[in-house]
């Protein structure tokens, strides 16, 4: 898996890389007291790390899942700020607590690098966007946003236009044995987005083949929009 840019070109100690979709990694080892006192979810920890995207949150949820299994890190607030770079969808801003600043830039360094990896299920067209992402075990970042069951297989569609994400979300719903776990759009669940979004879980073969329909659909529904979805990066459901 590549690395993630390592602030060659900048002196702030603060950074820790840069990566696809706008995304920037950080750590801050030691959070003024004052802040702290503000953000009340930072809980005894004074070692942050923030992951911040412009464009995309699954994705990037799912990047922090993989972070955090593999650190001593611990998730502490995930927000989805409306953005998508003036589009129909999300950016993300999530913080995780760490006991020092090296687990905290360890964690980042790993999100930023599954953060391209995952970045090759999104698909942007001149119309709209796909947003698509498939864990086989649910960590504690996709336990903590969507209330999935720990280690289950977990699946994530998002489609902008609304009307094309409700068409994803129904053929995922029709495709197989899994169930609902949250159901998102302008008026529930969102920053008032133009999208529909489904989160789900299952048997992970069925949850995988959930996901695949929906890709197919939605790819499909943007195109009769009038322009062909273009992968971020390299799509690894194949």
């Amino acid at each position: 898996m590549e690395l993630p840019v390592q602030g060659e070109k900048s002196q702030i100690t603060e950074l820790v890389g840069t990566t696809v979709l706008d995304t920037i990694g950080l750590v801050i080892p030691n959070v003024d007291v004052q802040l702290r006192a503000r953000m009340d979810y930072l809980n005894d920890y004074r070692s942050i790390g923030i992951l911040s995207s412009r464009t995309g949150a699954a994705g990037q949820i799912n990047a922090i899942d993989e972070a955090v299994k593999r650190t001593n890190c611990e998730v502490l607030s995930i927000q989805l700020p409306r953005d998508t770079k003036g589009w129909g969808g999300h950016g993300n801003y999530i913080v995780i607590g760490a006991a020092n600043e090296a687990d905290a830039r360890e964690a980042i360094a790993l999100a930023l690098s599954y953060t391209k990896y995952y970045a090759g299920e999104l698909y942007i067209s001149g119309e709209g966007h796909l947003e698509l992402t498939y864990s086989a075990h649910a960590g504690e970042a996709i336990q903590k946003f969507f209330h999935a069951p720990a280690g289950e297989a977990f699946g994530f569609v998002a489609g902008s236009p609304a009307a094309v994400g409700m068409v994803m979300a129904d053929t995922c719903m029709k495709a197989g044995d899994v169930t609902l776990l949250r159901y998102m759009d302008a008026d529930h669940g969102t920053s008032h987005t133009n999208e529909v979004i489904l989160a789900f879980t299952g048997d992970a073969s069925a949850v995988e083949s959930a996901v695949r329909a929906a890709r197919g659909v939605g790819l499909g529904l943007l195109s009769a929009l009038g322009s062909e979805g273009i992968p971020v990066g390299k799509p690894y459901l194949i």
